[in-house]
């Protein structure tokens, strides 16, 4: 225990002699000689220092742009019209049907049944209607000579009008042994064959007009207030290929289950070959802001994760500001990201961001530096 305490105190003396002992102030600096390394900032394209003490970030001056803000939405392509073309008359299929995939025009045959006696009924019913003509005339003769009672008159009237009403009930059903296209279109399906008998109602044959083709799809109901009808809309197929455009219709009413908002699309006529049912995204050309095209090297975080850049300000002073990122540039010429949170035209560090800090000040010539530096 002796020796432990003898220890210790032979320790303590020693750290008391060193703090009192003069030092001299190279020994004390001794790490503190190491050469301060200074930051310039250069444009973009500028030749930058090969003296290893000087550190180098470029910056652009960035000015606001009109952009169109997009809202991205998936959905897929769908004909503007698809009816399945049915049976008015029973009767056997006594013509050979159209194939399925045949584009057809409005009146085209699709299907034809057998005539039977329908139009032996459309003879009778002539027949008879001119007898009631003829026994209506001859009784509006004799009531106007006093002859006839006005009850019979109107017995008469009433079998005439009986009779033309067959009439065209005849007419009818001898044009309806005819199913006719009802609109320009594609022939999707064909349900009978020749010889088939059919009733009423049944499926003849299915026309799907694609002319113009539809893209549908559903609107979060955050951005639902910043679409119109007729706006613009650029969209992506399954293949690659891209298609264009205009908003033709936007529900009132939100889906029960998604809460979202049905949007219909009307593909420019241009596109033709487009199958209905096929995946697509689209953007859908929403409200017109001020926003600042930059370079996605650019984006950098801050303590709380969150996205943003450094600037250089006023007085060549690091500054940071954080961003919201609205959209990309896909021309090839400019590519960049599109961002609001910043104010005018800015001097935004574009490289090197990660060797500067908020405060610091930065050297160099700012000839290159259009914008006014922000406060």
């Amino acid at each position: 225990m002796k020796n432990q305490q003898v220890v210790a105190a032979v320790i303590l003396v020693a750290v008391a002699a060193w703090m009192f002992m003069p030092h001299s102030a190279e020994t004390l600096n001794q790490e503190d000689n190491e050469p301060v390394r200074v930051v310039v900032a250069v444009g973009e394209g500028q030749s930058v220092s090969e003296n290893p003490d000087v550190l180098t970030v470029r910056a652009a001056t960035i000015r606001p742009q009109s952009y169109i803000k997009r809202i991205r939405v998936r959905g897929r392509t769908q004909a503007s019209r698809h009816v399945q073309v049915r049976m008015e008359q029973a009767g056997r299929i006594v013509s050979d049907p159209v194939a399925r995939g045949a584009r057809v025009e409005q009146g085209d045959l699709l299907c034809e049944i057998a005539v039977d006696n329908r139009d032996s009924d459309l003879l009778e019913a002539r027949s008879r209607r001119e007898q009631a003509t003829f026994e209506y005339d001859a009784a509006m003769d004799l009531q106007g000579r006093g002859l006839q009672s006005d009850v019979v008159v109107a017995q008469l009237k009433a079998a005439l009008a009986s009779s033309s009403a067959a009439v065209s009930r005849a007419e009818l059903a001898l044009k309806n042994v005819k199913v006719l296209a009802p609109f320009d279109g594609i022939v999707e399906t064909r349900n009978v064959e020749i010889g088939d008998l059919l009733n009423i109602g049944d499926v003849c044959a299915s026309v799907l007009d694609d002319e113009p083709m539809l893209l549908v799809g559903l609107v979060p109901e955050q951005d639902v207030s910043s679409v119109s009808v007729g706006a613009g809309v650029s969209a992506k197929l399954l293949d690659g290929s891209m298609i264009a455009g205009t908003v033709t219709y936007l529900a009132r009413a939100a889906d029960a289950v998604s809460r979202s908002y049905r949007i219909e699309v009307e593909v420019d006529p241009r596109y033709t070959d487009i199958r209905a049912g096929t995946t697509v995204e689209f953007m859908v050309d929403a409200s017109e802001i001020n926003a600042h095209l930059i370079p996605s090297s650019a984006l950098t975080l801050d303590d709380r994760g969150v996205i943003g850049v450094k600037l250089i300000g006023a007085g060549n002073i690091i500054m940071y500001r954080n961003v919201e990122i609205v959209g990309d540039s896909s021309n090839q010429l400019n590519p960049g990201i599109w961002v609001t949170g910043l104010s005018g035209a800015v001097n935004l560090v574009t490289l090197g961001q990660e060797i500067v800090f908020p405060g610091q000040v930065v050297e160099g010539n700012f000839d290159w530096a259009e914008g006014p530096a922000p406060e």
